[in-house]
């Protein structure tokens, strides 16, 4: 059977996500090397995607699909399986969950774009002080939540892999004093085999 492939970096908590749910889903993804950047866009990325951004995936029929949300969901699919995103009411719990953890995601990246790529005399310290916020804002909404955190389902991926780019990338966040159940409930799922099989490094 043709398999799905997939623009591929490996520390892009995006495209962990949808790594994550073809893990727990038990399906495979061939990847693609891909370099992209917000100044210049990778064309080879660009051909099927025309924002040249991680995750886009080309299905076995030639097509493309992105973002995340859309690739998993498309995964979702396409297994007999327990599904990632369930259905009745407990599904707009996931695609909350999901899309909060995105949005956290969303901002760090911003940051991390802001203190490596722009140039230092061009930063501005009141907009990076603003998607910072909007991260901390975040893992106190999760650390509310967390002890109702159970299973696996696309939330949850999302809002480990997300935690797992802050890990990465801003260590001296140092989220975990003040978020105890959030820590608790990430060292637990962190230890999934998709999650090690997906660990950036």
């Amino acid at each position: 059977m043709a398999k799905m492939k997939l623009f591929h970096t490996p520390t892009s908590p995006l495209v962990r996500k949808v790594m994550v749910v073809a893990l727990e889903t038990g399906q495979e993804i061939e990847t693609l090397p891909a370099a992209p950047s917000p100044v210049r866009r990778d064309r080879t990325i660009a051909a099927a995607n025309p924002s040249a951004m991680v995750p886009t995936a080309i299905l076995p029929d030639g097509g493309a699909l992105y973002d995340s949300r859309v690739i998993t969901r498309w995964l979702d699919s396409r297994h007999e399986g327990a599904k990632m995103y369930p259905e009745g009411e407990a599904l707009w719990t996931v695609l909350r969950r999901e899309a909060l953890a995105d949005g956290m995601i969303g901002a760090a990246v911003l940051m991390r774009y802001e203190t490596t790529i722009r140039p230092e005399a061009l930063r501005w310290p009141d907009w990076l002080d603003g998607q910072r916020e909007k991260v901390t804002g975040s893992l106190d909404q999760l650390e509310a939540e967390a002890a109702g955190f159970a299973g696996v389902d696309a939330g949850l991926i999302a809002i480990a892999c997300g935690l797992g780019f802050l890990d990465l990338r801003f260590a001296d966040l140092d989220w975990r004093p003040t978020r105890p159940a959030l820590a608790h409930w990430f060292a637990a799922f962190s230890a999934r085999p998709s999650m090690e099989a997906t660990r950036p490094g």
